[in-house]
C-alpha cells in the first residue's frame, strides 16, 4: 500500500475513537431511566454512574497525552482501546452501581487515552498542513456520525434487549481498531523525553476531577458549601501542579506553549465554545418539552438537523483555508455561531432549530482548525501534549457552561416567577406564567451565550492575523514523526 494511501486508510482507524466516545455518551443518557429501575442507585451513585466518564476523562488528558508521546502514541492507543472494550464489558453487565461506576472510571481512562493519540497520529501522518485540516475535519466528523447514530442505535437495543446492551456498541469498534492499529499507523514518540511526571499527573488528576465534581453539583444544587470547597481546593492544586511543572526539567505541561498568544486564544476559543455549547443544550431540551410542548422523543429528533449541520461543516474547514487565513475562518466560524444563538433567542421551534443548525455550521470549522493550530505550533514530538491541552480546555470549558449558564437560567426564570397572589391578580394560571418565564430565561441566556461567542470572535480576528509557522524541526526524532506514514 502506498504511504498516502496508508495514511488515509489509517485516518479512517482513527476515526472509530470518536465514534467509541460519541456513543458511550450518548446512548447511556437513553439507558439511565431503565438503570435505575434495575440498579435503584442512590442519587450520589448516580451522579457517579452517568459523569464519573466525563470527571476522569477531563483529568486524565493532560497525563495522557504526555504518556503517549513518552511511550509511544500507537501503543497507548492500542492499550487504551483494548482498556475501553473490557471496560464496557465490564459495564455491560454490571450487577451492582459500584461495578458500573469502577467500569465507568475505567473507560475515562480509556478514553482520556483515546483522544490526544489520535490527534497526535494525525499531527505525524499527516506533515502537509492543508491534508491534515482534511484530516482533522474526516477525525471530528466521526463525533457527528456517533451523535447521529446513538438514539437509533440506541433505542433499536434498549427497545429489545437489557440496559447494560448499549455499552455493547464500543466492542467491535474496540476490537477493530486493535486488529487494524498495528498494520496501518506509524508509532511516533518523544525520544528525548526519559522521564514521566508522575506526580504532577496526579496533581492535575486531582485538581480538574474536584473542579468538574464540584461544577457539577453546583449546576445540579445550587450553592453549597462541598462544591465550593471542592472548587477551592481545586484551584490550589492546580496552582501547585504549575508551579511544579515551571520548576522541573521535562514537564507534563510545557507552559511555554501559552507564551504564544494565538496559541492561548485558539484554546480559549474552543473551551468557549463548548462552554456555551454545553450550557445551553439542556435549556434547549427542557424549553422544547416545557414551552413549545414536545414529548423527549420529538425533542431529541429536532436535535438531529444541528448535528447533520455539523456533520457537513466538518469539511468546510479545508475548504475555508483556501481561501481565508485559518485565523479569519475561525473568526467567522465563532461569528456565525454568535449568530446562531442570536436566533435561538427570538424562541419559537422553526427558530430553535434554526439557531441549533447555525451554531453547529459555525463550530465545526471554528472547532477544527483552532486544534490543527494548537497541535501544529509545536515540534511532533509533543503533539500529545498540545492536543490533551485543547481537549482538556474543552472539557472544562463545556462543564463550566453547565454550570454558570445553567444558573443563568434559574436565577432569571425565579426572577420571573410572581408569587401565586400575584399570579391570580393579573389572572394567569401559574402554568402560564412559568411558561412565559422559562421563554424569557432562556432567551437571557442565548442572548449571553451570544454575547460571550461574538467577542471570542472579534479577539480571534485581531489575535490570529498572523498566519502560525511551522515549528523548526530540529531533531531526528521530529524529522522521522513529521515525515511518518
Amino acid at each position: 500500500m502506498r504511504a498516502d494511501a496508508k495514511s488515509w486508510a489509517g485516518l479512517a482507524v482513527l476515526s472509530l475513537p470518536c465514534l467509541l466516545v460519541s456513543l458511550d455518551a450518548e446512548v447511556l443518557n437513553l439507558a439511565a431511566p431503565q438503570l435505575t429501575r434495575a440498579m435503584h442507585p442512590s442519587s450520589v451513585q448516580l451522579l457517579w454512574i452517568m459523569d464519573s466518564y466525563v470527571f476522569v476523562v477531563g483529568g486524565a488528558l493532560i497525563a495522557m497525552g504526555v504518556l503517549g508521546d513518552r511511550i509511544g502514541r500507537r501503543r497507548l492507543l492500542l492499550l487504551a482501546a483494548a482498556a475501553f472494550g473490557l471496560a464496557s464489558l465490564l459495564a455491560a453487565f454490571a450487577t451492582t452501581p459500584a461495578q458500573l461506576i469502577a467500569a465507568r472510571v475505567l473507560m475515562g481512562l480509556s478514553g482520556a487515552s483515546l483522544m490526544p493519540s489520535t490527534l497526535a497520529l494525525i499531527r505525524v501522518m499527516f506533515p502537509d498542513p492543508r491534508r491534515r485540516t482534511m484530516a482533522l475535519a474526516v477525525w471530528s466528523a466521526g463525533f457527528a456520525l456517533g451523535g447521529v447514530a446513538s438514539p437509533l442505535v440506541g433505542g433499536v437495543l434498549l427497545e429489545h434487549f437489557w440496559w447494560g446492551s448499549v455499552f455493547l456498541v464500543a466492542v467491535p469498534a474496540a476490537a477493530l481498531l486493535v486488529l487494524l492499529g498495528p498494520v496501518l499507523l506509524p508509532e511516533s514518540r518523544d525520544r528525548a523525553a526519559t522521564r514521566f511526571d508522575a506526580f504532577g499527573a496526579l496533581l492535575s488528576l486531582t485538581s480538574i476531577l474536584l473542579l468538574a465534581y464540584g461544577v457539577k453539583r453546583l449546576a445540579a444544587s445550587g450553592w453549597q458549601v462541598l462544591p465550593l470547597l471542592a472548587i477551592g481546593a481545586a484551584g490550589l492544586l492546580f496552582l501547585a501542579f504549575l508551579r511544579r511543572e515551571r520548576r522541573i526539567p521535562q514537564p507534563l505541561l510545557d507552559l511555554a506553549l501559552f507564551r504564544d498568544p494565538r496559541v492561548a486564544v485558539a484554546v480559549g476559543g474552543n473551551a468557549l465554545a463548548y462552554f456555551v455549547l454545553y450550557g445551553t443544550q439542556l435549556a434547549i431540551a427542557q424549553y422544547l418539552q416545557l414551552v413549545v410542548g414536545l414529548s423527549p422523543l420529538h425533542a431529541g429528533l429536532w436535535t438531529l438537523p444541528s448535528v447533520l449541520a455539523y456533520l457537513g461543516a466538518s469539511f468546510l474547514a479545508p475548504a475555508l483555508t483556501r481561501c481565508l487565513p485559518a485565523g479569519r475562518a475561525i473568526a467567522l466560524g465563532l461569528a456565525t455561531m454568535a449568530a446562531g444563538f442570536a436566533v435561538l433567542a427570538a424562541g419559537g421551534l422553526p427558530r430553535i432549530v434554526a439557531g441549533m443548525v447555525l451554531y453547529s455550521i459555525g463550530l465545526a470549522p471554528a472547532y477544527i482548525l483552532s486544534t490543527e493550530l494548537v497541535v501544529s505550533t509545536v515540534r511532533p514530538a509533543r503533539a500529545g501534549m498540545a492536543a490533551a491541552v485543547t481537549e482538556t480546555g474543552c472539557e472544562l470549558g463545556g462543564a463550566l457552561g453547565i454550570a454558570i449558564l445553567g444558573s443563568l437560567v434559574v436565577a432569571t426564570y425565579r426572577h420571573g416567577m410572581p408569587g401565586p397572589l400575584l399570579a391570580e391578580a393579573v389572572g394567569l394560571p401559574v402554568r402560564e406564567q412559568a411558561v412565559a418565564a422559562y421563554g424569557t430565561a432562556f432567551a437571557v441566556m442565548a442572548v449571553a451565550a451570544a454575547i460571550l461567542v461574538l467577542m471570542a470572535a472579534v479577539v480571534a480576528a485581531v489575535v490570529l492575523r498572523r498566519p502560525v509557522a511551522e515549528p523548526v524541526l530540529t531533531t531526528r526524532e521530529d524529522v522521522v514523526a513529521a515525515h511518518a506514514g
